[in-house]
């Protein structure tokens, strides 16, 4: 028959004691110290790597940007020299509208004289002189332009007729009467 004995005070435990000489546990710390150390590297590479990646990504992107700024910067140097363009412009209109007083007050004042059966084919001016040119269908016509001309504040008296002659009537046109008038323009209405 065979014993066994279930009572370990009877046994005598073998234990086995792992027991490192000095050489082992440098050994082991300098590996454990190169590990990390590999370890430590590894990480800073991969975040360095990480990091160099979103400023690649960065740049990209601002160089992208600043094409699309370019184009934006220069359609609003295009719109500033058409706004610059278009400031002359309105200067220049308000400066002739302001140097245009005198000869539209003058055309109004004409424009007013003028009977229903008379019109100017030439107005040419001198100076301060006026000689206007034109047909109209009666003698009593003429008399009444110039004397509405003589009675606006724009002319010095005496308006004068130049030349009035009579053409002879066609079966097409009535008789015409052709005629010259010259009027001298006063100091303040030539301003």
């Amino acid at each position: 028959m065979i014993r066994i004995n279930l009572l370990a005070v009877d046994r005598e435990r073998t234990k086995r004691k792992v027991t490192f000489d000095v050489g082992k546990k440098i050994t082991v710390g300098c590996s454990f110290i190169l590990v990390a150390a590999a370890l430590v590297v590894g990480w800073w590479f991969w975040s360095l790597q990480r990091q160099s990646a979103n400023l690649d990504q960065q740049i990209v992107d601002a160089e992208r940007e600043t094409e699309r700024l370019k184009s934006v910067i220069q359609q609003v140097a295009q719109f500033e020299a058409r706004r610059a363009q278009l400031q002359q412009r309105v200067t220049l209109i308000e400066e002739l509208r302001k140097g245009q007083t005198g000869p539209v007050h003058l055309l109004d004042q004409i424009s007013k004289s003028l009977p229903e059966s008379m019109w100017l084919t030439n107005l040419k001016q001198t100076a301060s002189e006026i000689t206007l040119e034109g047909n109209c269908t009666s003698l009593n016509a003429l008399s009444d332009f110039v004397s509405a001309l003589e009675a606006s504040n724009l002319f010095e008296r005496p308006v004068e007729i130049i030349d009035s002659r009579v053409e002879a009537a066609t079966p097409t046109t009535p008789e015409l009467i052709k005629f010259s008038v010259r009027a001298r323009q006063l100091a303040k209405a030539a301003d």
